[in-house]
């Protein structure tokens, strides 16, 4: 004979009433097969955070367990697609009728993608944070596709002073003299020729954008890519010293505030498909001990918020 076992969440009083917003459990340890447009399905291991709200003024709590093996699912069954982020959202939901009328997800995984160097096109792995977000609230579905793209970031204004500084010495050496082509040309090649250099620094470009909720795929590629052209300086892997070299001129070619950047993504964005953006500019300066940061969205009423 089974023994019937309790259920305090369905049977016990609420110590106090009243409904919630979110329930449930964070950093869940969940492998997934992600699957996204231009790439072959990938292995990640993410973390989790998964929820319903809790509606039902008198109960005492949710079935957590529900939850956890609905990603179980999703982990060992299936591959992470925006369908198939629904259908976990659906059983979240449909699991705890009376209870709930809501559920949400958070995925965040580093995304391992092989990229090609600037001239030497040697190959290198990096990895982009990603955070994949689905909500589901009176069967409406939204979804969130978010990624931190690292570049380089030159300062202007340091650049300038270097430039001012290399002028300086030019005329205190040769103020006095007639200067052939070889002998300047001899000159911008030495030590003395680059008395100073301007200040860039690692980078990041937070970006969130809102799919729309009948998309078929997570273009993830999509969005690095475009991010890092519009940028010009993304960080590399792989580099030899032509590599190298090719670097040094795109920063020089494309000096940057964090304002500069941020106006660029948002042009980009701007004529983009996508429902809303989000757009964090961080510079994280190696002149000042602080961080040199820019804001942007789309500015929708209901839209993202800064």
């Amino acid at each position: 004979m089974q023994t019937i076992m309790p259920d305090i969440a369905d049977t016990a009083e609420a110590l106090q009433t009243g409904t919630l917003n979110w329930v449930g459990m964070g950093d869940i340890e969940l492998p997934l097969l992600f699957a996204s447009k231009g790439l072959n399905d990938i292995t990640v291991t993410a973390k989790a955070d998964a929820f319903v709200n809790l509606q039902n003024e008198q109960a005492k709590g949710i079935h957590m367990s529900r939850l956890f093996l609905a990603l179980d699912t999703l982990s060992c069954e299936q591959t992470l697609t925006p369908k198939t982020l629904k259908q976990v959202l659906d059983s979240f939901v449909s699991s705890h009728q009376g209870l709930s009328n809501a559920a949400k997800v958070v995925l965040t995984f580093e995304l391992p993608l092989r990229r090609t160097s600037l001239l030497s096109q040697k190959q290198g792995w990096k990895s982009y944070p990603v955070t994949i977000t689905g909500t589901l609230q009176d069967d409406q579905f939204q979804l969130e596709l978010a990624v931190d793209v690292t570049y380089s970031s030159t300062c202007p204004c340091s650049a300038a002073l270097a430039r001012q500084l290399i002028q300086q010495a030019f005329s205190e050496q040769f103020s006095q003299h007639s200067l052939t082509f070889d002998e300047v040309h001899q000159w911008l090649g030495s030590t003395e020729g680059i008395v100073a250099t301007p200040h860039s620094q690692r980078s990041i470009a937070n970006i969130k954008v809102k799919l729309a909720p009948d998309s078929q795929e997570f273009d993830i590629l999509a969005v690095i890519n475009s991010v890092e052209h519009e940028l010009k300086t993304p960080v590399q892997a792989a580099v030899k010293r032509e590599d190298e070299q090719e670097f040094a001129r795109l920063n020089g070619q494309n000096l940057m505030f964090c304002e500069d950047a941020a106006r660029k993504l948002k042009a980009l964005f701007e004529a983009s498909h996508y429902l809303d953006y989000y757009i964090k500019i961080n510079h994280y300066e190696s002149l000042h001990a602080h961080d040199a940061v820019a804001y942007a969205v789309k500015g929708l009423p209901h839209g993202y918020q800064v």
